[in-house]
């Protein structure tokens, strides 16, 4: 029996320019900049690395799976057509679940960025504050769920502005004022932070931080869930991925040498490294007061990063609600098609997980070991989603794609066994914790217990959930 389609009634709102900026600023962010920038020259290897092995198959195989099957949905509507309704779900609810756990440590960043902005002389104490944090992070978060509430033409409209306050306005001013030190002669730290091309893979913990830098990569295949609402899908789709590759690589790899090139290896945190690179650079020039105003602007593009991710995961739980796979009431949306039920609910749970700030040692502690959850959670849907691609290629050979990954069959289960392997292998890295994690406060078993806690509460609810669900209709698999 075929499925039955979903209405048709989303407006065409996105354009190639709006999908390239929601792509760019659910994907790219600075705040991981500071901790690529302590291994100097060495973050050039980290970034083509990561972007060999996970960013190129991932970008590649959405842009193959969006265009084959624009449905709402994404990442839900690609597994299920490869392997059923129960690994659909567990799929798309890995990729809501640590979205849940993300939200938390994305705001801890745009509120450091805020603390630097409002108040540079104590930012550094703002930024350890558990109740500025927790105080930020909720404000910041309730505010871009009501947004949404709205639908998303004006939600797009954020995600744009943030994306040039937040990442490419910022990051091209750090390139820019890296090279204008350089040019005027002044001091470069870019070797005392590391003067090695390909850091020293003998040391365990080079291999763990080389795996890590995957999930800075992590989203493009997000704007999958918006296919519905976006113009001429089979040609923006990939026009906008490629867009947003270079953009985003671009300001990786230079950002990070920037901050590298200004601030020597002991002068920056990871909350407050990019803040801290520009202060440096503009002192030069007696431009203090525009590192405050380019702070506030990175934490408006937190926001808009946050604004970007809220709606789509949550659109792939609709289309599970919608397909019978969680209660009827939970897919009720607003007359703008927005699933207000589930985004409450995705409000409250990552309010009670924000709140988990406060019983950790310090804050640093607390965005390490959720960090790692997030990291760990996206890995095993990435791996379902390189396994469902492969699946459809065989299954569906027919089905049309405006793009399909080059060389055929074994072109595309190259890329995905690329993926697949990388993806397999830092989620098993994950499991051995830095030894800095001690000296934050946290126990290492503490975070083995937490870790393998998460993944299972990850798997097993949506297997149960899936379980009580409502008896499926005839045909359904």
């Amino acid at each position: 029996m075929p499925r039955k389609e979903q209405p048709q009634n989303e407006p065409r709102v996105l354009g190639l320019f709006g999908l390239a900026m929601i792509n760019i600023v659910a994907v790219a962010s600075l705040r991981d900049l500071p901790q690529m920038a302590s291994y100097g020259i060495g973050a050039i290897f980290f970034y083509i690395f990561a972007a060999a092995i996970f960013f190129v198959p991932v970008s590649l195989v959405a842009a193959e799976l969006a265009t084959g099957w624009p449905e709402r949905g994404g990442v839900y509507i690609w597994v299920r057509e490869a392997f059923g309704k129960r690994w659909a779900f567990v799929a798309v609810f890995l990729q809501w679940f640590q979205n849940l756990f993300w939200f938390p440590v994305v705001l801890t960043f745009g509120a450091a960025s805020l603390a630097f902005g409002l108040a540079p002389e104590r930012a550094a104490e703002w930024s350890e504050s558990k109740a500025y944090i927790v105080s930020v992070v909720l404000i910041a978060y309730w505010a871009a769920v009501l947004l949404n509430f709205r639908g998303l033409s004006g939600s797009a409209r954020i995600s744009i502005a943030g994306a040039f306050c937040g990442v490419v306005i910022p990051g091209f001013f750090l390139i820019g004022l890296a090279g204008l030190l350089l040019l005027g002669g002044g001091p470069s730290h870019l070797l005392e932070n590391g003067d090695r091309a390909i850091p020293d893979l003998s040391h365990f913990a080079n291999i763990a931080f080389a795996m890590s830098v995957l999930l800075a990569f992590a989203g493009m295949e997000m704007t999958a869930a918006h296919a519905r609402e976006v113009r001429n899908p089979e040609r923006t789709y990939p026009l906008g991925i490629l867009a947003a590759v270079v953009v985003i690589l671009t300001v990786f790899i230079l950002g990070a040498l920037s901050i590298a090139v200004a601030l020597t290896p002991d002068q920056y945190a990871l909350q407050t490294g990019v803040t801290q690179a520009l202060k440096v650079m503009l002192h030069r020039y007696d431009l203090d007061g525009l590192a405050r105003l380019i702070a506030l602007g990175m934490a408006i593009g937190v926001f808009g990063s946050v604004n970007a991710w809220i709606v789509g995961p949550s659109k792939g739980m609709l289309a599970a609600a919608e397909d019978g796979t969680l209660p009827p009431w939970l897919g009720r949306t607003n007359a703008r098609n927005v699933p207000t039920r589930i985004l409450t609910i995705q409000a409250v749970v990552v309010s009670l997980i924000c709140l988990a700030f406060l019983l950790q040692p310090t804050v640093a502690s607390a965005y390490f070991m959720i960090s790692v959850l997030t990291i760990q959670m996206y890995l095993l849907m990435y791996g379902m989603l390189f396994a469902a691609a492969i699946r459809l290629r065989q299954t569906q050979p027919d089905k049309p794609r405006a793009f399909r990954v080059p060389g055929g069959r074994w072109g595309l289960g190259a890329v995905c066994a690329v993926g697949i392997l990388g993806a397999l292998f830092a989620l098993v890295v994950g499991f051995f914790p830095p030894s800095q994690l001690a000296g934050a406060g946290t126990h290492p078993i503490r975070f083995v217990i937490f870790l393998v806690a998460g993944l299972a509460a990850g798997v097993i609810l949506p297997l149960a959930i899936y379980q009580w669900r409502r008896p499926p209709s005839a045909g359904a698999r």
